[in-house]
């Protein structure tokens, strides 16, 4: 069974037993378990059996249940400005945070 929940505006695909990755949320402590109640579509995986349930826009009573497994960092990307002949040249880096979790469970 796969859902595709939404995570203040953000879609994921989750399965149970995949690790997603979330925008960064510092209230959410490493080990916690989190609720994502805002369900759009549920369906069954492979020749599971079962149909496909499309929420308008959520699907009700569907949730998905995520263990938080830490906070992590992307890889640095560097940004830089130049301009030809005016002597002009800034570098600024930038490391994007973000949240790794488990998928417990998607309960309908």
């Amino acid at each position: 069974m796969y859902a595709i929940a939404e995570d203040r505006n953000q879609q994921l695909t989750c399965r149970p037993g995949e690790t997603v990755l979330l925008d960064y949320n510092g209230a959410w402590n490493q080990g916690a378990e989190v609720v994502l109640d805002k369900v759009c579509l549920v369906g069954p995986v492979g020749d599971e059996g079962g149909s496909i349930q499309v929420g308008t826009p959520y699907v009700s009573g569907a949730s998905v249940a995520l263990e938080v497994l830490g906070h992590e960092k992307a890889a640095k990307i560097v940004v830089g400005k130049y301009r030809k002949r005016k002597n002009y040249r800034r570098k600024q880096g930038h490391r994007q945070q973000f949240t790794r979790a488990r998928v417990k469970d998607i309960r309908i």
